[in-house]
């Protein structure tokens, strides 16, 4: 039996992927390549793992206007690993609606707990449910409703 592929380890390595473009400035093309040779990608979900990277790399600016208003400081502020994994969520919360809202804010906790500061989770958290109850509200108000 085939071993399932990991949307979870594709988030990883994408925000890993979209952190190393944004210290070295870096092309999505050029990252993922980079990543394919020096990267263990055996359990990633690559068609996940290159929809995310070119999905976010593709509109940073806009999804950065997504998010900013819900943002209690300027964006320049936050952490560049907080700033992916919002612009990693934003992006599935209004691309892809095939995974859940709740799905979306646990995956982007969770990613902030294993690569963020101590308690960036709790920001990730709020920030991605503000913005879920926005833009996913009828799945949001049916999830609240059980």
């Amino acid at each position: 039996m085939a071993k399932r592929k990991s949307r979870r380890k594709s988030r990883e390595r994408a925000l890993q992927a979209l952190y190393q473009m944004v210290m070295a400035e870096g092309s999505a093309a050029t990252v993922a390549a980079e990543f394919a040779d020096h990267q263990d990608m055996d359990d990633v979900d690559m068609d996940f793992f290159e929809a995310l990277l070119t999905g976010v790399s593709g509109n940073r600016s806009a999804l950065d206007d997504v998010f900013s208003p819900a943002l209690d400081r300027a964006i320049t502020e936050l952490d560049p690993i907080e700033h992916c994994i919002l612009r990693l969520g934003t992006f599935e919360l209004c691309h892809r609606i095939d995974v859940p809202a709740r799905v979306v804010i646990n995956e982007g906790v969770e990613l902030a707990k294993t690569f963020g500061a101590s308690e960036s989770h709790r920001y990730i958290n709020s920030i991605l449910d503000k913005l879920a109850r926005e833009h996913r509200s009828v799945e949001m108000d049916s999830a609240r409703a059980r």
